[in-house]
């Protein structure tokens, strides 16, 4: 695989800082049954790193001494981690509301068959990936027949109650670009696929979030393979709209990854950037218990113009309308 970071060192991203944390963020490992063209984690099916138990009860320690009230949990697919389920029940039982970044797909594999029931009964959010509403453009993407286990799970959680009115499931989709373009309009793209969704499939959700691609890992890595990398980030830069800075997800969330060490995000988890912290080489989650990070510089490098350009791109979603 391609470097990127040698191509986003030299940046002129302006500096910011962090406001209090609100959110965390917790890597459990990058394992997954999926190989996706535009996974900026480079997972896949022969990832070794896992969280184990012992970093799993030191991220609950921290939830429990800093009151943070989401705990978002990612991948790889975080439901193949032995220890998904106790960080869930334990976050719950702290007051935490909980996300689970779900592939869908995972929800078939052998030992998931009660993963949806689990997800439900603890009131989880499930953010899930589905990068388009064609059933050829995701199997382009993800492999073939994604798309038809995706629609079976959305089914398989729809019968849950998740993505209906008054159930308290919240069922939230992601879209991808195809490859090195803006994603467009949030708004307009979340009415086609609700609709499209909807009747053809028989399958509601709440939200939609359209995530602008990075240009780090296997994605970025593509990019340099065919000679398209600068492109892409004249493409970023020259959509900078300089209001998204006030809203990028670093000012607010931390990233920890399946070792327990800190970083802003969790693009710069997969670049290797850790979080800047009293001058610190390196900063390990429990060393942050009853620390103070508002204020704290935010490091950036050129992969940053992909949260600020255009609409802005959060793990939420768009930032501006």
């Amino acid at each position: 695989m391609r470097a990127t970071l040698p191509r986003l060192e030299s940046s002129d991203f302006p500096a910011i800082r962090r406001n209090r944390v609100e959110a965390l963020q917790v890597n459990v490992g990058y394992k997954c049954n999926q190989t996706c063209v535009h996974c900026h984690v480079n997972a896949g099916p022969t990832r070794t790193e896992e969280m184990d138990r012992e970093t799993v009860s030191e991220v609950i320690a921290y939830i429990k001494a800093s009151g943070v009230k989401t705990v978002d949990i990612t991948g790889g697919a975080p439901e193949l981690n032995p220890h998904f389920r106790s960080l869930v029940l334990a976050a719950r039982n702290l007051g935490a509301h909980v996300m689970d970044r779900c592939n869908l797909t995972v929800l078939e594999q052998p030992g998931q068959e009660d993963t949806a029931q689990f997800l439900a009964a603890n009131r989880a959010e499930i953010v899930a990936s589905l990068p388009c509403y064609l059933e050829e453009n995701v199997d382009a993407q993800r492999g073939k027949g994604v798309f038809d286990a995706s629609i079976r799970s959305l089914r398989k959680l729809n019968e849950l109650g998740y993505g209906k009115a008054d159930s308290g499931l919240a069922l939230n989709l992601v879209y991808n670009p195809q490859g090195p373009s803006l994603p467009p309009p949030q708004d307009k793209l979340a009415a086609d696929y609700h609709r499209h969704l909807e009747e053809r499939y028989g399958v509601v959700f709440n939200h939609l979030y359209v995530l602008t691609n990075m240009p780090i890992q296997r994605f970025g890595s593509t990019l340099i393979s065919k000679g398209r990398f600068e492109e892409y980030l004249a493409l970023l830069k020259n959509a900078y709209q300089p209001q998204n800075l006030e809203s990028v997800m670093c000012r607010t969330l931390i990233s920890v990854d399946w070792r327990g060490y800190v970083y802003d995000c969790d693009f710069n988890q997969m670049l290797d950037l850790p979080l800047a912290w009293r001058g610190r080489p390196r900063t390990h989650l429990r060393d942050l218990a009853g620390a103070e990070l508002a204020g704290n510089p935010i490091v950036v490098k050129d992969h940053c113009y992909g949260c600020t350009a255009g609409q802005g791109s959060s793990c939420g979603g768009a930032l501006a309308g």
